[in-house]
């Protein structure tokens, strides 16, 4: 029986609205280029603040895969 090896890569993204658009983004853009994406790890989310507001909210995300 073959077995199966992932790869962790990792994507950072951001959105002025709220984190689960940011890891929306994340996941979105790493499928783009990615092939057998089976999850994601969310590692660190942070704020970008600015005179007193949120201006952005990130997320930094690992992404697993399966290598074909």
């Amino acid at each position: 029986m073959p077995g199966r090896v992932a790869r962790v890569t990792e994507v950072i993204a951001g959105s002025p609205n709220n984190f689960q658009d940011a890891i929306k983004l994340a996941f979105e853009r790493a499928n783009k280029t990615l092939r057998n994406i089976t999850g994601m790890k969310i590692v660190d989310m942070t704020v970008m603040c600015e005179a007193g507001e949120i201006q952005e909210y990130r997320v930094r995300a690992e992404v697993i895969f399966v290598l074909e």
